[in-house]
């Protein structure tokens, strides 16, 4: 457990520092007894299912029940929020909603409301009976018992908060601001920015949506949502020399394959959070800037686009995931000894995303992006992309400037933005006294 983080009443609800890898969980619990009891379990406490990239493929759990083979769930309290530098789960969501809070108590009331219903849902737990002549106080979509199910839901503004409505302007995060178009985005409007986002993560997509409806149903009159964007991420078992979980994106490629380690908690400190050391108001310390973008894949056109030339786009072999230059996934591209890119093209999406060069070092970001599938076009074409999602330090160093390196790629005949937002994340809350934005209310009061 980090230093920063406190311990829920459950001693078996782990912290991100202490989350098993799957490889190590298989070898030293093994899928029969798994090694994690279930009588130590508190009252009331339900059992969470493992993250994605700690749970063991679906193929590999048939001998143990299901109950017993998923048992993490993440702690709520802590400087900073969960669902950041936490193992990305098997679903993911983000919904972004307009406030319609109409004073700053009011605003107040909505947050402190956020954080119960999150504080609750995280852990879980069961409803008492109620009187039926009344609605249920739950959907009941995952039964009497909510169970974690490696539920995360990270809280985020927008730049559009610190309007005259709240008297919020004063402390708008220094970076934060409205998302601009870049040369190839069709954005629409619709599905572009908003007052407050939640990113919500399970590791099933029914945990997911149980969790929007009680966020939703606990806020009449205070939260309308503007839009939302649901993915998932396949299940795959480890490739040789995966350190980091990465995973096929619609376009055949592994995604992520250069992620910072978010178990590096210096160099999560260096590229993800902020502190005392940024031109930040105080009150932003232990939050992150959150980039979101809808990107929509044109895979008919990809599909019928040569393998070599795919493998030129990216930089990467679609099959190994291993860059041009190398043999596995986690090779590190030598760019120095093709200054010509006579092997991976000047051009290359994951060379000009990242130089490896001591001045964009600080450009780094950290990924936590999802497949999404919305259906067909009227045209007949699928919509289908990525749910792209990142965190940074400084939004302006971080993806804003990687975006700008990759304005004109090759790989934009294939793809196209068509919606997302800038976020703000909120510092965490460190007890059950403190809310989600105490700190930015108590700096404007």
């Amino acid at each position: 457990m980090t230093d920063d983080q406190h311990p829920t009443r459950c001693p078996f609800i782990l912290t991100d520092d202490t989350a098993l890898d799957r490889r190590r969980f298989l070898r030293g619990a093994g899928m029969t007894g798994l090694g994690l009891g279930l009588s130590g379990l508190c009252p009331g406490q339900a059992l969470a299912r493992l993250p994605h990239e700690q749970a063991p493929h679906r193929q590999e759990m048939t001998s143990a029940p299901l109950e017993q083979s998923e048992q993490l769930a993440y702690p709520f309290y802590g400087r900073h929020q969960q669902g950041v530098v936490t193992p990305r789960q098997a679903t993911g969501m983000v919904v972004s909603f307009d406030i319609l809070a109409m004073d700053r108590d009011a605003l107040e009331t909505l947050l402190r409301t956020l954080t119960a219903r999150i504080a609750f849902l995280t852990r879980g737990g069961s409803y008492p009976e109620h009187d039926p002549r009344f609605p249920p106080p739950d959907s009941g979509t995952l039964g009497p018992h909510i169970a974690p199910d490696g539920l995360t839901m990270t809280v985020a503004v927008g730049t559009s908060l610190f309007d005259e409505r709240f008297g919020l302007a004063s402390q708008r995060p220094t970076h934060l601001q409205r998302m601009q178009k870049f040369p190839n985005d069709a954005l629409d409007a619709p599905r572009c920015h908003g007052d407050l986002a939640i990113q919500i993560c399970a590791n099933t997509i029914d945990t997911v949506y149980h969790a929007l409806r009680d966020i939703i149903k606990n806020t009449p009159g205070g939260l309308l949502v503007r839009w939302k964007q649901t993915g998932t991420v396949p299940l795959l078992p480890p490739s040789p020399g995966d350190l980091n979980g990465s995973a096929r994106n619609f376009l055949g490629f592994r995604d992520g394959s250069a992620n910072p380690a978010a178990e590096d908690q210096p160099l999560m400190n260096a590229l993800v959070w902020i502190d005392g050391q940024r031109d930040e108001p105080p009150w932003t310390h232990g939050g992150s800037y959150m980039a979101v973008r809808i990107i929509r894949n044109l895979v008919e056109r990809w599909d019928r686009t040569p393998l070599g030339e795919q493998e030129a786009i990216f930089g990467r072999r679609k099959m190994s995931g291993a860059p041009l230059s190398g043999g596995q996934e986690q090779d590190v591209p030598d760019y120095a000894a093709d200054p010509e890119g006579h092997v991976t093209p000047l051009d290359a999406h994951i060379r000009l995303a990242n130089p490896r060069t001591p001045a964009t070092e600080k450009h780094r970001i950290l990924r936590r992006p999802f497949n999404y599938a919305n259906g067909v076009e009227t045209n007949g074409q699928l919509d289908m992309g990525l749910l792209f999602i990142c965190f940074q330090a400084d939004l302006a160093a971080g993806f804003i400037a990687v975006q700008q390196r990759l304005d004109g790629e090759p790989l934009e005949e294939y793809i196209k933005p068509v919606g997302g937002g800038y976020f703000f994340v909120l510092p965490g809350v460190t007890d059950d006294s403190d809310f989600l934005g105490r700190s930015l209310l108590a700096a404007t009061a």
